[in-house]
């Protein structure tokens, strides 16, 4: 369970404005409706999902990725993390989900907030997400780094495969 009146959402890294958001700021941004979906690492899919939430564009807007940044880690409570190509993170249909068809996301969906990347396996939409790292170069994020594909696109199948060693020893750029 997450506290909303602790929870802040951190924008760093490679941007010119990093920032922080409070639960209140977050639920005053816009909001908009996604239908898509769900494709599990375990060959599972759920269709049809309705999210509500904040869309990534005024995020985007107020950090200002440098021309430089081109990967995102993605940070989300107990230290769980996934990257992310800016270009995937950037597309008009993702959101910081709050709502599932209709309800409050639940603890166990990854509330009070989640990612959704409706184009890629599942475990890229992290949950209870607190923030976005912005990188000059890809590093492997939790679940890349325990045996998950870098990117996570269904249709190639690219579900499993190690990461660049020298990638991990380098480690996320702050």
């Amino acid at each position: 369970h997450v506290d909303t009146r602790t929870w802040r959402f951190a924008v760093t890294g490679a941007v010119e404005q990093p920032f922080e958001l409070t639960w209140d700021e977050l639920l005053a941004l816009p909001r908009q409706e996604t239908l898509c979906d769900i494709h599990c690492v375990t060959r599972w899919s759920r269709y049809d999902n309705l999210f509500d939430g904040v869309p990534l564009g005024p995020i985007f807007e107020r950090a200002r990725p440098r021309a430089e940044a081109s990967h995102v880690l993605v940070h989300a409570e107990h230290g769980f993390t996934t990257n992310l190509p800016i270009a995937d993170l950037r597309r008009p249909e993702n959101l910081l989900a709050l709502r599932h068809n209709g309800r409050e996301l639940a603890p166990e969906q990854g509330g009070p907030v989640r990612l959704v990347i409706p184009h890629l396996y599942f475990w890229k939409s992290a949950k209870w997400i607190r923030g976005f790292e912005f990188m000059e170069e890809d590093y492997p994020g939790f679940w890349e780094q325990n045996g998950y594909h870098m990117r996570g696109e269904p249709w190639a199948e690219e579900r499993y495969g190690r990461p660049d060693p020298a990638r991990m020893r380098r480690g996320p750029r702050k």
